[in-house]
């Protein structure tokens, strides 16, 4: 009892930093974008939150771990909506005595927001309120939890070869930052760039954010916030496993910081501040999927490449015309497909398999099923939420801004008269 009372205080405890991310995302959203979408950020991310809570409540949590894939085998199964642990629950031998159902559920749910955050940031200031909620929603309580319960819900990537080989994404590189940036590229492609991003010949032109130093801010948020993911991610208080991730965690997000920066100032000649914060985030990414594997070592390596990552990503979406204003899909999509792929050349500490070339390629299949499970879902669900509720305000409500045009008030006031 007090092994599983020491497990669930760390669970609960990484459940809250997980949580404190959506202040994370909230600060470096509105710090890159204009002021006059502020509350309409704001709005978007408590909306985040409190749905996919209730939703993964309602029913994402029973479709995520089915318990039997009742449906099709291996790939659907439901086991009611709801939560409720069972007349034969015993919470000293729940998940191996590492945590109790209820917190397990409510740092499942953390995740779950966290998906459809990503697509917040890459939609900002241009699509309709009421759009997003629908396609929230309905990412939340669909794409998700259906491909988190492949692998995490011990579904068909979890032994994609064999009972010994399968999928391996520890905290969710694919299962939950890929996801959230294959939705955000589906929406962003059929919503179009904001007014003024790109001239008439297309090239990319520079919207300047409202406030860098809360942006920063969100960025630290953020890598705080990680500690409980990746950390909780370990499933009990194991103090070599936690410390180990907790470790690969941060070496990667400092290497992610200084690549980006470096790599940035090799291309343009300028030390970009936000390269260098996107850059933190990408190797955060880029670690999850394997930070109870790698050595310290190979977790700079992965943040380096994935600071890289990071600037190339933003290039190749403005050669395509594609506006993310917040970068959260060369972050999530594109940093996080790089560090799935690194379990498989660099993990080593003991899973079956991991960093072998086998595990490579099961690595790659998995993360194309999963893009295009999410690609044709998405696209099926931005154009239904197209067609009936419209994507993108009108032109006028886009240049006076969010807030006044779809909330009807401001986020500061004037005090220009005092």
């Amino acid at each position: 009892m007090e092994l599983l009372t020491t497990n669930n205080v760390w669970m609960m405890i990484c459940t809250a930093l997980v949580f404190f991310m959506h202040l994370g995302f909230s600060f470096l959203e509105i710090g890159l974008t204009r002021q006059k979408n502020t509350i309409n950020i704001l709005f978007k991310n408590f909306f985040v939150i409190t749905m996919g809570l209730i939703v993964y409540c309602a029913f994402g949590f029973n479709l995520m771990y089915p318990e039997d894939f009742n449906i099709i085998d291996g790939v659907l199964g439901f086991s009611g909506t709801g939560i409720d642990p069972g007349i034969d629950y015993d919470q000293l031998t729940y998940a191996d005595g590492g945590y109790t159902y209820w917190t397990d559920f409510l740092f499942q749910g953390m995740f779950a927001a966290t998906a459809a955050t990503i697509i917040s940031g890459a939609v900002a200031e241009r699509i309709k309120i009421n759009s997003f909620m629908a396609i929230a929603f309905l990412y939340v309580a669909i794409v998700y939890p259906i491909v988190g319960s492949w692998q995490w819900g011990s579904g068909f990537f979890s032994t994609f070869i064999s009972e010994e080989i399968g999928f391996y994404d520890f905290a969710g590189s694919t299962l939950v930052h890929s996801v959230g940036g294959w939705g955000a590229l589906v929406v962003i492609y059929f919503l179009g760039a904001r007014k003024g991003k790109f001239d008439s010949d297309g090239k990319p032109l520079a919207i300047p954010g409202s406030n860098i130093p809360l942006s920063a801010a969100g960025v630290l948020i953020l890598w705080l916030g990680w500690f409980g993911f990746n950390g909780g991610s370990v499933l009990s208080a194991d103090p070599e496993l936690t410390s180990i991730t907790l470790v690969t965690t941060c070496l990667a997000a400092a290497a992610g910081g200084i690549g980006a920066a470096l790599f940035s100032r090799l291309l343009y000649n300028n030390l970009d501040l936000t390269m260098f914060m996107n850059g933190v985030l990408g190797g955060l990414v880029g670690i999850t999927a394997g930070a109870d594997q790698m050595l310290p070592g190979s977790a700079i390596i992965i943040g380096l490449i994935a600071g890289v990552i990071v600037v190339l990503s933003v290039a190749l979406l403005d050669k395509c015309k594609l506006d993310d204003p917040v970068g959260a899909i060369p972050v999530h999509l594109f940093c996080g497909i790089w560090g799935t792929l690194a379990v498989g050349i660099f993990g080593n500490l003991g899973v079956i398999n991991t960093g072998s070339f086998t595990q490579f390629m099961v690595q790659l299949a998995c993360i194309g099923i999963a893009g295009l499970f999410c690609v044709i879902f998405g696209t099926i669900i931005t154009l239904t939420v197209k067609s009936i509720l419209g994507l993108r305000v009108e032109e006028v409500e886009e240049d006076k801004g969010l807030d006044l045009a779809e909330h009807g008030t401001g986020a500061y006031g004037d005090f220009s008269m005092n």
